[in-house]
């Protein structure tokens, strides 16, 4: 089965990607596609093509309609020493900068940042995620918690986390290390693969194999929009022959 053309829609009603351009090495037309596919699709594409968990669950977000989706640039943080801990060196804006200064960073990009096992640690907040935006990434998701929602929906950055708190993590976690591979929720993440975020929740795919994942997603939401629109046909008929309910006894009421 063909693909649908970049305007068809494909499956649901697609939801509007962050603000930032996303800039893909793609087809303007897969492009569109990974738009248009739901993450439901794309989880069921991956467990059909890889079979390792590659979905994230039980997030949230300031705004829940802003999906998001790009390549994975990566932030580990790890449980607080300070004997470890270097200010220069350990430290949110210097290790988001040196995520983004490779050539597979850039505009468009994902800050995927893995809490150490913390979900109700804040990560970043308003005036750290203003950075994100500053430089053009399409937002972030993590498995820790963000302070700020309201500011943070005003960013036009998509934003996938936890929770929102108010209590700040410097007591518990570090900025540790920049576009190394992180555990986020159970699942792998490496620099470079592409993530994938809606209301439903995350997915995971490896860069060399997104387009196959996005192709086998689409075929999947255009089976199941083709078994809906059967059933739905099947029902109509079997409405329609139905006999008519018998006359009540003794005539009208």
């Amino acid at each position: 089965m063909g693909l649908a053309p970049p305007g068809a829609p494909v499956g649901p009603a697609r939801r509007r990607v962050s603000g930032h351009a996303v800039r893909m090495n793609l087809a303007s037309d897969l492009r569109g596609l990974a738009e248009r596919v739901s993450c439901s699709a794309v989880c069921d594409a991956m467990m059909r093509r890889h079979g390792h968990r590659a979905h994230i669950v039980g997030l949230v977000s300031p705004v829940p309609g802003r999906a998001l989706m790009g390549p994975a640039v990566t932030m580990q943080f790890m449980p607080l020493r300070r004997d470890l801990a270097d200010p220069e060196r350990h430290d949110f804006t210097a290790l988001l900068l040196e995520a983004t200064a490779g050539a597979a960073a850039g505009e468009g990009a994902v800050l995927v940042a893995s809490s150490a096992g913390h979900p109700e640690a804040a990560l970043a907040g308003g005036k750290k995620l203003a950075r994100l935006a500053n430089l053009g990434l399409a937002g972030i998701l993590c498995d820790g918690s963000l302070r700020d929602f309201a500011e943070v929906g005003d960013l036009g950055i998509g934003a996938w986390c936890r929770g929102e708190t108010v209590r700040q993590a410097g007591d518990v976690l570090m900025p540790f290390a920049a576009n190394v591979p992180v555990a986020v929720a159970g699942v792998t993440v490496v620099p470079g693969d592409w993530v994938l975020a809606d209301a439903g929740g995350a997915v995971v795919v490896p860069a060399g194999d997104l387009a196959p994942v996005l192709e086998e997603a689409a075929r999947i939401e255009e089976r199941d929009a083709a078994e809906v629109a059967r059933a739905r046909e099947e029902d109509r008929v079997r409405r329609s022959a139905r006999p008519s309910d018998p006359p009540l006894e003794g005539g009208s009421p």
